[in-house]
C-alpha cells in the first residue's frame, strides 16, 4: 500500500496523501528525526500505515543506501523469531543444517522494523535488549558475539505502556524504544482524508484495471461515514472490489457492500436473540474463508487482505473449529 503525497518530494520517498491536519504534524517529525540516530516507536491500529512512516524513516535518513529490514514479530513463533532476528549456527537444533544470518545482521548499518512489538515473547524481549545495550547479538547455538550497527524502528497496534504495567512487556525495554514516538489516528478521525484515498486508488492500475472511473455523492458519503475498521488498508480492498465488480463507470450507493452501507443506523437490536449474534459469526467465517481461498490459505496475506493481525486471524479460525459453533447457514437466512 503506497500512497502519493500532496506535496512534491524528492524521488523515491515513500509519501502520504492526506489533508488531516495532525498527519501532517506527524510527517513533519518524521522528517526532523529521521537523520538523526534515535529509536523509534511507531502506534497505530492496524491497515493505519506505520510501515510506510518506518520506509519513510529509512529514505530520509542517513542510512538510506542501506537496507531496511522489515519483520512482523506477531506473525512468527518465539523459537522461529529468535532464529529470524538473530541467526543461527550449524546444528543448533534439529533441522538447523548450515549456518544463518539473521535479519539483524542483514540490516547491518541500515534499518530494521520491528512490526507488531507488541506481540514479541518474553526471551525474544530479553535478547532484543541486550542487543540495544550492547550493539552486539549472539546467534542461536553460537557463543562469539557479533557487532552489529543497526536503527531499530518499531510499530504496534497495542498500547505498550499498558502491556508494561500488566507484565507482558519488559519496561527497559520500552523506554529503549521510544526515544520519539509517533502516533497515526485512524481514518475514521480524519473521514477527510477518505475521498483522497478513494480517488487514488479508482486511478491505480497496479491491481487491477477497471471501467469504474468514480464514486457518486451519495455513495461518497456512506463512505466517509463507516468507521473503516481495518483502516486505509480496509478502504483499498474496498476500493479493489469495486473496481474488480463494478459494472458501470460510476459506484452508487447500490454496489456498497450491507456492512458499510448499515454501519452506525439505529437497528432493533435488542430485540434479537442469540441467534442473531450466531448469524453474524456465520457471516464472518464464511467471508474470511473465501478470502482464505483466495490467497490459497497463506494466512499472512488473507490477514493483511482483511485488515487484522496474522494471530487475530488464527484466533478466529480456532474460534470456528469449537464444540458447539454451528457451521451451516440455513439458506433462509439470506437474500440472494
Amino acid at each position: 500500500m503506497e500512497v502519493i503525497g500532496t506535496t512534491k518530494e524528492a524521488p523515491g520517498i515513500t509519501r502520504f496523501l492526506t489533508q488531516d491536519s495532525n498527519i501532517l504534524s506527524m510527517l513533519q517529525m518524521v522528517g526532523k528525526i529521521a537523520p538523526s540516530e534515535a529509536t523509534v516507536l511507531i502506534q497505530g491500529e492496524s491497515g493505519t500505515g506505520k510501515e510506510l512512516v518506518a520506509k519513510r524513516i529509512h529514505e530520509l535518513s542517513k542510512r538510506a543506501s542501506k537496507n531496511l529490514i522489515s519483520i512482523n514479530c506477531g506473525a512468527i513463533q518465539e523459537t522461529l523469531l529468535l532464529s529470524e532476528l538473530f541467526g543461527h549456527e550449524k546444528g543448533a537444533f534439529t533441522g538447523a543444517i548450515n549456518q544463518k544470518k539473521g535479519l539483524v545482521e542483514m540490516a547491518h548499518g541500515g534499518t530494521l522494523f520491528l512490526d507488531e512489538i507488541g506481540e514479541m515473547g518474553v526471551e525474544a524481549q530479553a535478547k532484543l535488549l541486550r542487543f540495544l545495550q550492547e550493539g552486539e547479538i549472539y546467534r542461536v547455538g553460537g557463543k562469539a558475539p557479533i557487532k552489529v550497527n543497526v536503527r531499530i524502528v518499531s510499530a504496534t497496534n497495542r498500547d505498550l505502556e499498558t502491556q508494561v504495567k500488566n507484565g507482558k512487556f519488559r519496561e527497559d525495554l520500552f523506554y529503549r524504544l521510544n526515544t520519539v514516538t509517533l502516533r497515526i489516528a485512524p481514518l475514521r478521525k480524519r473521514p477527510g482524508d477518505v475521498t483522497l484515498l478513494i480517488e487514488h486508488f479508482l486511478k491505480d492500475d497496479r491491481l487491477s484495471i477497471s471501467i469504474v472511473k468514480s464514486v457518486s455523492p451519495k455513495a461518497m458519503e456512506i463512505l466517509k461515514r463507516y468507521n473503516w475498521p481495518g483502516n486505509v488498508r480496509e478502504l483499498q480492498n474496498t476500493v479493489e472490489r469495486f473496481k474488480i465488480l463494478g459494472e458501470s463507470e460510476v459506484i452508487t450507493e447500490d454496489d456498497i457492500p450491507f456492512n458499510i452501507k448499515n454501519s452506525g443506523q439505529e437497528s432493533e437490536a435488542d430485540n434479537f436473540d442469540d441467534s442473531a449474534s450466531l448469524l453474524l459469526s456465520l457471516v464472518e467465517k464464511r467471508h474470511i474463508m473465501r478470502v482464505l481461498n483466495h490467497f490459497k490459505g497463506n494466512k499472512t496475506k488473507a490477514a493483511d487482505a482483511l485488515g487484522i493481525t496474522v494471530k487475530t486471524l488464527y484466533n478466529k479460525l480456532a474460534y470456528y473449529e469449537k464444540p458447539g459453533f454451528v457451521n451451516e447457514i440455513h439458506p433462509t437466512n439470506f437474500t440472494h
